[in-house]
This record gives C-alpha cells, sequence and structure tokens, in this order.
C-alpha cells in the first residue's frame, strides 16, 4: 500500500522519511502525486487541522493520505501559540524572527516551561481514519543556540537534555520529539490495521 504525506515542510518530511520506513509500506509526497493546492488550516486544535489536511489529500490523491499538525504550547503564554505556531508573531516572518519574537515575549518572566505537541492522522479512501499524539515537554532557553532541526528548534530544550534540539543529532531529536513519539504511536497502530 502506498501513502502520501500531505506535508510541503521540507523538515517535517525528512522526520517521517527516518522513522516510517521500518514499516515496510511506501510513501510519497504531495508533489509526487501532482497536488499542488494551499489546505486552509481553519481548525482550532491540532487534531482538527490534521484532519483537514489528510481528507483533502486523500480526495485528492485517492491514497491514503498521512498529515500531521504540530506546534508549541509555552506556559507563559497560556499554551500559546498552539494551532498558530507557524504564524507566530505575524505573517511573512522567518524561523528566526518568529523564535527571537517568542523570546522577546518571555524576557520578563522566569516561567519558561513549554511542550510541543503534535497531531498525525491518516485518512483512508474509505473514510476510515487513525491517529495518534506525541508531545514533547521541555523548556524555552533563554537564548538560541544550535544548527540542526528547524523552526523553534534552537530555543527549546527538550527534558532531559541539556542541548537545544537544534544541538541534538538526527536520532536524538527523533528519540525525543514530538513528531518522533506521534509517528512511533502511529506506526504501532498502522501495523495493527494492515496485520504487519
Amino acid at each position: 500500500m502506498k501513502f502520501v504525506l500531505a506535508t510541503n515542510n521540507q523538515g517535517k518530511l525528512r522526520e517521517m522519511r527516518e522513522i516510517l520506513p521500518e514499516l515496510g509500506v511506501g510513501f510519497v509526497t504531495r508533489k509526487d502525486v501532482g497536488i499542488d493546492v494551499e489546505i486552509p488550516e481553519t481548525g482550532t486544535t491540532f487534531m482538527e487541522n490534521a484532519l483537514i489536511k489528510a481528507k483533502a489529500i486523500c480526495a485528492l490523491s485517492g491514497l491514503p493520505a498521512i498529515a500531521d499538525d504540530s506546534g508549541l504550547m509555552v506556559d507563559a503564554l497560556d499554551g500559546g501559540p498552539g494551532v498558530y505556531t507557524s504564524s507566530f508573531g505575524g505573517d511573512g516572518l522567518t524561523n528566526r524572527e518568529r523564535y527571537e519574537h517568542l523570546l522577546e515575549k518571555l524576557k520578563n518572566t522566569g516561567q519558561r516551561g513549554a511542550k510541543f505537541v503534535c497531531t498525525i492522522v491518516c485518512v483512508f479512501p474509505n473514510g476510515e481514519t487513525i491517529s495518534s499524539v506525541g508531545e514533547c515537554p521541555g523548556r524555552i532557553a533563554m537564548m538560541p543556540a544550535g544548527s540542526g532541526g528547524f523552526g523553534y528548534d534552537p530555543v527549546f530544550i527538550a527534558d532531559g537534555f541539556d542541548r537545544t534540539m537544534a544541538e541534538l543529532t538526527s536520532d536524538e531529536k527523533n528519540a525525543a520529539s514530538h513528531r518522533g513519539a506521534a509517528l512511533r504511536g502511529f506506526a504501532r497502530l498502522l501495523r495493527e490495521r494492515e496485520g504487519l
């Protein structure tokens, strides 16, 4: 069976490709199947947004579609930016400008607790869905460090580490990350469904 990965985010694609191949099933990207559409993420939760994307790509491709929605939830921001993580600070900002905006917001608070959350949803052509949620608890660093990863990785330190996500090896990040946890949970559910 072949699955379409609904994301165009190269960082997410890389992480998915590193973790999912152990299932022994094929994966293609939206680009591979000629789908180049913007899907409005109008949900108010990670689950709603992932489901919107997976349903749309499944309908367009006729293949099972895997989508994710993820974000950063910061204690001092009452769980924000949450589903608005990728637009935090305004339109057109770079990743660096977004995490600098976050650091500025937190500069007068000693509260640094945060977590990354990821929801993975797969929609099958028959309408069946499976989903998995992963979390990576940690804290926001005082200043950015590291050149790996993407997004907010340079300012996030996962529990159990003294380095930011951007300073971890790919294997370390996959073992600790919210997306890694969600993908491993998803892989278990998919194995059960497919009898793998």
